[in-house]
């Protein structure tokens, strides 16, 4: 098949994902439920995407779980977003050095 049928499909498909909410709920949703459930959904996405990405990342269980348990600590600790990333990541390079 051509290149310009799978990025015509793909441009469907992806027209189809963004207009159908707009298309089918057309009213406030009143369910607490479904409200709290759909409010939920981008933070449980990207956490899906996110939590493999940073133990596969370095190759090493080890070196990955220390820089995660090191942006753990400083988020806690409320640190900029900056801070928690460099530092999680010199925390993995120097376990890295050491394992």
């Amino acid at each position: 098949m051509s290149i310009a049928i799978y990025i015509a499909v793909m441009a469907l498909v992806t027209y189809l994902i963004r207009m159908l909410p707009f298309t089918l709920f057309r009213r406030k949703i009143e369910s607490r439920f479904i409200r709290s459930f759909l409010y939920y959904i981008p933070y449980a996405v990207l956490s899906a995407m996110t939590i493999p990405a940073i133990f596969y990342a370095t190759g090493n269980m080890v070196t990955s779980v220390i820089g995660a348990v090191v942006a753990l600590v400083l988020a806690y600790l409320r640190l900029p977003l900056i801070v928690v990333a460099l530092a999680a990541s010199a925390a993995a390079l120097l376990a890295g050095f050491i394992f």
